[in-house]
């Protein structure tokens, strides 16, 4: 579970002070697909950047697996994001020069790749309807197919925590239907905790846990 207490996130630009968040304390349960909707500006990428230890809290606590994210240190930030959390972001974040496979093994060419991740990469890619699409580049690809290509390079290292921002918000309402029906999929399979930042509910479905937010406050 993610417990979310009394979350406050401040941001100072000069001599002003922008609020985005204000107390906000919620629960996020394990295993779950949970929405956090809400228009521009509610601060529901402010509080997915902060679950994903990508930002620090101004005040208040997250606290993952019995675990509060303000007492990690560097090095252990730097671990859980790399190993316990994967992200999908608005813009897929593709390298232009890679295929479909090698784009989704992207984040462990440093370490190196062993023959079983690049078979579970296609494995992924495979289950996410790119099958035929294993040799092609972004520039090949369309806006849905290279959305999946980054569902699949988040969802390779098995993370237990999964953290999508718009990721439906450069597609249209067909892509982005179809977007959610393989993210739903590989959910049942991986059992990872899947957060979703959105602002068109139309991807909701009545078993989702859905948290709201508006100015910065949990609306319901």
């Amino acid at each position: 579970m993610i417990d979310i207490q009394g979350v406050t996130k401040v941001h100072k630009r000069g001599e002003t002070e922008v609020h985005a968040l204000r107390g906000v304390s919620c629960q996020i349960e394990k295993g779950a697909l949970t929405f956090i909707l809400g228009p521009s500006g509610s601060g529901k990428s402010t509080l997915l950047y902060l679950i994903g230890a990508l930002d620090e809290p101004t005040a208040g606590k997250i606290i993952v697996a019995d675990r509060s994210l303000g007492e990690f240190s560097e090095s252990e930030r730097d671990e859980y994001r790399r190993n316990d959390v994967g992200f999908i972001f608005q813009n897929f974040n593709l390298i232009g020069n890679l295929d479909s496979v090698d784009n989704v093994l992207a984040p462990f060419i440093p370490q190196g790749i062993s023959s079983e991740q690049r078979t579970r990469a296609v494995e992924l890619l495979e289950q996410v309807g790119m099958g035929e699409r294993l040799d092609h580049r972004p520039n090949q690809l369309s806006g849905g197919e290279q959305q999946r290509v980054a569902i699949a390079r988040a969802l390779l290292k098995q993370p237990s925590i999964v953290l999508a921002d718009e990721p439906t918000g450069e597609l249209d309402s067909e892509n982005g239907a179809e977007v959610f029906s393989y993210l739903r999929r590989l959910q049942s399979n991986i059992e990872s905790t899947i957060v979703v930042v959105t602002h068109d509910q139309s991807y909701v479905q009545e078993s989702d846990r859905v948290v709201r937010l508006k100015d910065g406050r949990v609306a319901e």
